[in-house]
């Protein structure tokens, strides 16, 4: 097959942008932040909201963690280099991310488990109340366990739309427990309002929970600012904690002393080391903790918030909806938004999270073309290009370089090629 020629004034247009995109990465204050990371030469990597880049301090880290202080110091490392408090003090660095004061977040378990201690949780702050809400639209594993505690908790759960959610919540009253819903969607990468539905469900009484999967290290959250009741999220994709990073569990303060999560584990006890046959939580976020942590991992993810030295929540927000805009732009400025590529993602920034998705009949063999020409972005049914914007380490040139290879894919209809329609290929 021979490809359709891109457009002069469309090529014409994108040389501009790369000029405008080599000056907005000179005057970054995030500039030497990419410099932290280790990525492939010549790779644009637009999948960080799926597993975040290598951090340069990770390697040494964790070869530390390997040959010193298990293959040396063994289990005096608990002690000497307070593996005990690891958890609790790793969770205060990403408290620092997501807007929380120190003793109200700990990087423990999963966010499905950390998910299933909250709903039980909450339903257990406001006992006598039935009902959850959840967006329908939220990541499966969501939906699942919320499903799951629900049963447990002998909870009903509705699926109500984050833009429905305010009047829903009005509608159920004072039978509402909990609002559960994600910060930022995952297809699509719209961002919804923390504070006015955390406000409305504290307007009858009820609670709210937020997963941060999406937001957290890539924008501000304000979960104190906000009134945030309960909070999880992952550490392996903006945080860049690596494969299989544990996640984090944030409790607000005024909730602690009566937050009563439902996996009773010896690290959560008051006193773990008496041995004692019967639970008493911890006092504080420890209360969070269930049994003993996968210690490699959680020291990787400590070395890897490292990357944030110096930075502020507002200033990785602001590189983010730079990179993002001017993505947006680039599109815009090629013409190849239409009937067939079309913005899932809102362009007003206030709506936008970090990443930008599109819709396009073949999206996943537009993916597919995409991986193939060095640009890595991710697929999600049913026709979703996913491209993630890390902001601290992808810059504006990557921005507007993936737009022309996005260009160039749709021009020459490259995907249309047998090797990147095939369903068996890697996303």
């Amino acid at each position: 097959m021979t490809a359709a020629p891109t457009s002069l004034a469309a090529l014409a247009a994108l040389d501009d942008l790369l000029a405008d995109a080599e000056r907005l990465d000179a005057a970054s204050p995030l500039a030497h932040v990419r410099d932290r990371f280790e990525l492939p030469e010549g790779l644009v990597y637009l999948d960080g909201n799926s597993l975040g880049a290598l951090p340069k301090a990770v390697p040494d880290a964790v070869a530390d963690v390997v040959r010193r202080q298990w293959g040396s110091q063994l289990i005096a490392s608990w002690n000497d280099e307070d593996w005990w408090g690891a958890q609790v003090r790793v969770g205060d660095q990403v408290g620092l991310l997501v807007g929380a004061a120190a003793g109200q977040t700990v990087v423990t378990d999963s966010t499905s488990v950390n998910l299933f201690k909250t709903v039980v949780g909450a339903a257990r702050l406001r006992p006598g109340r039935r009902v959850v809400l959840i967006d329908p639209d939220s990541f499966p594993t969501d939906l699942y366990v919320t499903d799951a505690a629900a049963r447990l908790a002998d909870l009903d759960v509705r699926r109500v739309h984050p833009r429905d959610a305010v009047a829903a919540i009005a509608e159920v009253g004072d039978d509402l427990a909990l609002a559960s819903y994600s910060q930022v969607d995952y297809r699509t990468g719209e961002q919804w309002d923390l504070v006015s539905i955390t406000e409305a469900a504290h307007a009858v009484g009820a609670l709210a929970c937020w997963d941060l999967c999406h937001s957290a290290g890539a924008m501000e959250v304000g979960l104190d600012e906000g009134g945030a009741d309960l909070a999880v999220g992952c550490g392996y994709k903006y945080l860049n904690g690596g494969p299989g990073a544990p996640a984090f569990l944030y409790v607000a303060e005024r909730h602690l002393a009566d937050f009563d999560q439902p996996l009773s584990g010896w690290h959560g006890h008051a006193r773990p080391f008496e041995m004692g046959g019967t639970f008493e939580p911890a006092p504080g976020i420890t209360r969070g903790r269930v049994g003993t942590p996968p210690l490699v991992s959680l020291l990787a993810l400590e070395a890897a918030l490292t990357a944030f030295e110096g930075l502020t929540p507002a200033a990785v927000r602001e590189q983010s909806l730079s990179v993002t805009a001017l993505f947006i732009s680039a599109l815009d400025a090629a013409g190849v938004l239409g009937d067939d590529l079309t913005l899932a993602t809102p362009r007003e920034p206030e709506r936008r999270g970090s990443q930008v998705s599109l819709r396009h009949p073949q999206a996943f063999a537009v993916v597919q073309a995409l991986i193939a020409r060095g640009v890595v972005g991710d697929f999600r049914e049913s026709d979703i290009v996913r491209l993630g914007f890390a902001p601290l380490y992808v810059t504006h040139v990557d921005a507007v370089t993936a737009a022309r290879h996005l260009v160039e894919v749709l021009d020459g209809r490259e995907f249309e090629r047998d090797e990147f329609t095939r369903r068996g290929a890697v996303t």
